[in-house]
């Protein structure tokens, strides 16, 4: 049977005038039950589903800070502090893709078990810039395991 994993997030941000603006974000999802039995895995999960949700959030705020009604393609998102964090291009994404398909890699595993997302475009400028280090061949042909 499988085991059902609910993350729910808000976030409230004061405007001008005592205004104020916000977003909520419910993600549900099935895993196997066996990750009852490994607290570690289990965490992991749940930590990814709450990363997921935190930039779901973060990028509905910004985009309406800007009244901007393309939000899906915004570069910047405000973090949880408000620092703004700019996301992955569309050239490293597609390098990302690319270097993963040469090398053979399962890129939805490396992106989950390196930084608890689940597609490059998750991703932050620094993320992405890090992975293709990483993953890119160095000279004799092999993989840079950082």
């Amino acid at each position: 049977m499988p085991l059902k994993l609910n993350v729910s997030l808000s976030r409230k941000v004061g405007e001008a005038n005592y205004g104020s603006r916000g977003a909520t974000v419910g993600i549900e999802t099935e895993v196997d039950s066996g990750l009852m039995n490994q607290p570690q895995q289990l965490k992991e999960q749940i930590a990814c589903l709450f990363r997921l949700a935190r930039q779901s959030v973060d990028r509905e705020l910004n985009c309406h800070a800007r009244g901007d009604s393309r939000c899906a393609n915004q570069n910047v998102v405000i973090g949880a502090e408000g620092v703004q964090i700019r996301l992955a291009t569309a050239a490293q994404v597609r390098a990302i893709h690319a270097i993963a398909n040469r090398q053979k890699l399962d890129l939805a595993e490396e992106l989950r078990s390196r930084f608890g997302v689940y597609r490059p475009d998750d991703l932050s400028l620094d993320e992405a810039s890090h992975l293709i280090d990483v993953i890119k061949p160095d000279a004799n042909g092999s993989i840079n395991e950082k």
